[in-house]
C-alpha cells in the first residue's frame, strides 16, 4: 500500500483579516469592534489573540478608521457599498493578502481558540480543500447542544478571489452559499479540551454585560 502524505501547514503562509466593518444595528448603532471587552476594544482582543496564530493583520473597518490604524496595523474599507456584510471583508481580505491563504476573524467574538487556524490548517490539508470553517456547540431553543458551523471563521486560499469578486458582483451575500460552491471541511471545536464559550459572540450591550461576568 502506498502512503500518500498531505504538505504540512504553516502558519507563516496566513494573514488574518478581523471583520469590523458591520452597522452594529443591534448594539444600537455603535462600532462593535471599539466597545471594551475587560478593558481593552474587543477588536484589540481579537487583534492580540490572532496575531501570534499568522504572518500578519489587517482589520477590515468602514469607520472611526484612525481608531483602529492606532492599533498598528493596516485597516481597509469594504470595497462593496452599503455595508454589505462579512462577504464584504473577505473580499477586501482576498484583495490585499499576499499568502496563500487568509482566515477571517469576526471582531465581536472575544474569547476564539489560540489554536484556531492551526486547526483549521491542518484540517485543510488533511482534505484537500479549498476552505475551512468551524464549528462549536450552541445551545439550540429547546435547550439542546448542538454543534453549528461558525461561517464568519473561514480559513480560503487565496485563489478564491475571482470566485467571490463574481458571486458578490452577482448579488451574492452569504457566506454559507458561497462556501457551498468549493470544497468546505467543516472543524468542530467541541473537544473536552475547548473553552464553551471560545465562539461565545457579542452582538447587545447586554451580550457583552453578560460575557465579561
Amino acid at each position: 500500500m502506498i502512503l500518500v502524505s498531505h504538505p504540512t501547514f504553516s502558519s507563516q503562509d496566513v494573514t488574518g483579516i478581523i471583520l469590523a466593518g458591520g452597522r452594529g444595528s443591534r448594539m444600537g448603532g455603535v462600532d462593535k469592534g471599539l466597545q471594551n471587552f475587560q478593558g481593552m476594544p474587543m477588536a484589540l482582543t481579537a487583534l492580540m489573540r490572532l496575531g501570534p496564530q499568522v504572518s500578519e493583520v489587517m482589520i477590515n473597518a468602514n469607520r472611526n478608521l484612525s481608531a483602529y490604524e492606532s492599533f498598528g496595523t493596516a485597516v481597509w474599507p469594504d470595497g462593496l457599498a452599503d455595508f454589505a456584510g462579512p462577504l464584504a471583508g473577505f473580499l477586501v481580505g482576498l484583495e490585499r493578502a499576499e499568502t496563500p491563504y487568509l482566515v477571517t476573524i469576526p471582531c465581536d467574538w472575544p474569547g476564539f481558540p489560540l489554536d484556531l487556524v492551526q486547526r483549521l490548517g491542518d484540517a485543510l490539508m488533511a482534505q484537500d480543500a479549498e476552505i475551512a470553517m468551524a464549528a462549536a456547540p450552541e445551545t439550540d431553543r429547546e435547550g439542546l447542544i448542538r454543534v453549528r458551523t461558525q461561517p464568519v471563521f473561514c480559513l480560503l486560499k487565496t485563489d478564491l478571489l475571482e470566485s467571490l469578486v463574481r458571486f458578490t458582483h452577482g448579488g451574492g451575500r452569504k457566506i454559507d452559499a458561497w462556501t457551498a460552491l468549493h470544497k468546505t471541511v467543516v472543524v468542530a471545536f467541541d473537544t473536552p479540551d475547548d473553552a464553551p464559550q471560545a465562539f461565545a459572540n457579542v452582538n447587545t450591550l447586554t451580550d457583552l454585560q453578560a460575557l465579561e461576568g
